[in-house]
């Protein structure tokens, strides 16, 4: 059971920063407003679309190490990848966002991939 748990998380956690990479090249501001920190108007598209690219081959990545590489692999990657909410709570939290967006989104997030890797190096 601890083994269907820490893939099924694993898979979880890497098709959804995919599927937040793909929002970001296909509806950058909408996502940009669900990040916590609403982009311009009349730019930061280029910064969106980077976030966009970068956000999407982290899941690819991801996918690609549990697939091809284990799971000891994808708790290496899970364990370091954690200080991406981290910093993004700090992002929003110096920019304007919400505390609820901040806490409730980025540092949950964190937590959880942080759950995602100690399971996975449990069952490796």
């Amino acid at each position: 059971m601890l083994t269907y748990t820490a893939y099924g998380l694993a898979v979880v956690l890497n098709l959804m920063i995919l599927f937040i990479g793909a929002r970001f090249l296909l509806v950058p501001q909408a996502a940009a407003a669900a990040y916590g920190v609403p982009a311009k108007a009349d730019g930061d598209r280029a910064y969106l679309a980077v976030k966009g690219v970068r956000d999407g081959v982290c899941g690819l990545i991801g996918l690609a190490l549990l697939a091809f590489a284990g799971t000891t692999a994808e708790a290496w990657f899970m364990l370091v990848v954690a200080l991406v909410p981290f910093g993004d709570t700090l992002i929003v939290l110096r920019n304007g966002g919400t505390k609820a967006a901040a806490f409730g989104i980025h540092f949950a997030t964190a937590v959880v991939v942080l759950i995602s890797a100690a399971l996975l190096f449990a069952v490796s």
